[in-house]
């Protein structure tokens, strides 16, 4: 919401609405492709950090909306993104398997078995006291999209051995996938996104360290000019 200019994140940890955002009424959907919209536009700028410089048609390429000013929050955001995406296809899956254990899954292992339906690693969710849910995660590092093909096949990996899958990615997910993952009558697939994996790690400072970063407020000099 704040890269839409609804939100004013200018201040660290303190979000408030701006004069657009006050006025503007989302319904869930809305909000829903509005967070769409900037996954789309952050996978493209991952991408064209990639392009070969040298060709001069990516040259061209215009630059995604708030490129010219990148805050420090995001920089950080997307440094975190590039060193997921730097490691080992299997270190990224012990990643994983780290981060959910984190969030509450218990007796997570990576299988590392091959010829095993995509399956990376389970775990299990603890309800209750009495009850468990036995979860199947799948890891994709990848710097593109995760296409609905990849979910159902995933679904099909977890049906039968699990209640529920979860499939992260250092990508994104397209409109496509996340519908798959919703499709009613069948287990549920949850995705994690790249978006979403550093949100994830910043909430539990999970190979972060805080720091406090200033932003000149030069509204406030103007008045002793």
């Amino acid at each position: 919401m704040a890269w839409e200019g609804l939100i004013d994140s200018s201040r660290r940890g303190v979000w408030t609405l701006t004069p657009v955002g006050s006025k503007t009424k989302l319904n869930e959907e809305q909000a829903a492709e509005v967070v769409r919209k900037w996954v789309r536009i952050h996978a493209k700028r991952r991408e064209a950090a990639n392009v070969d410089p040298s060709n001069e048609s990516s040259a061209a390429q215009p630059k995604p909306p708030g490129d010219e000013q990148e805050s420090p929050e995001l920089a950080e955001e997307n440094e975190l993104l590039a060193v997921l995406q730097s490691l080992t296809a299997e270190g990224f899956e012990r990643l994983c398997m780290r981060l959910l254990h984190e969030y509450g899954l218990e007796k997570v292992v990576v299988t590392g078995r091959s010829h095993d339906g995509g399956i990376d690693g389970i775990g299990l969710l603890r309800l209750n006291t009495f009850v468990t849910m036995r979860v199947l995660f799948q890891c994709k590092k990848y710097r593109k999209g995760v296409s609905r093909a990849h979910v159902g096949d995933f679904r099909n990996a977890v049906m039968g051995r699990a209640e529920k899958g979860i499939l992260l990615t250092t990508g994104w997910f397209t409109s496509d996938a996340e519908k798959e993952a919703k499709r009613e009558g069948v287990i549920p697939i949850e995705l994690v996104d790249g978006d979403r994996l550093v949100e994830l790690f910043e909430a539990k400072q999970l190979g972060l360290r805080r720091k406090e970063i200033f932003e000149i407020d030069h509204s406030f000099f103007d008045q002793f000019r």
